[in-house]
């Protein structure tokens, strides 16, 4: 067992939920919601994403429609396209992207178009969610790639951070 050098804290690996150590997905989920309140902080719907590949972050984006006034410029489409250019290729088989919404139809779709092997996901959306909600795209047996799902992942903290921020949004309105 290594020894701990003298007046050093070791901290663990992964922050604990209720007394118990978070699962892979959880750790990651974790830090796709630190990623959403960045764009909490800079007034963007508070979506975060990381994709992770040999245990290792290679995309990290938030939602960043407004800032570059771009319709496309959603959390996954951002991560995904720093993912290709981490690997050097835009197919991303092996890759799991964690997400804090369900993705929308143009974003699953980047997804069966990039060949993400795993996707995982917080809150259903249920305006615009394209694995469950609204569509089931990733099930759809003509596509040419099948993405494996789990969704739910730290669900309520995820919609928390939504609800918040529109909630917040709706009281601005109502003082104009």
């Amino acid at each position: 067992m290594p020894r701990k050098a003298p007046g050093r804290l070791t901290r663990p690996r992964a922050v604990c939920l209720n007394g118990a150590m978070p699962d892979k997905d959880e750790r990651w989920m974790q830090e796709a919601l630190r990623v959403a309140q960045a764009a909490l902080d800079a007034d963007e719907v508070p979506v975060g994403c990381v994709v992770v590949h040999e245990d290792r972050i290679i995309g990290r984006a938030h939602n960043q429609r407004e800032m570059l006034r771009d319709p496309t410029a959603h959390a996954e489409m951002i991560a995904l396209t720093q993912a290709a250019g981490a690997l050097e290729t835009w197919r991303l088989g092996g890759c799991t992207l964690y997400v804090t919404l369900e993705p929308c139809a143009m974003c699953a779709g980047a997804m069966v178009l990039g060949r993400i092997e795993r996707l995982v996901y917080g809150a259903t959306d249920p305006k615009a969610g394209a694995v469950e909600s609204v569509f089931r795209l990733l099930d759809e047996p003509r596509l040419n790639h099948k993405v494996a799902v789990r969704g739910g992942v730290l669900a309520a903290d995820c919609g928390a951070v939504l609800s918040e921020f529109f909630r917040t949004k709706r009281a601005g309105d109502d003082a104009c």
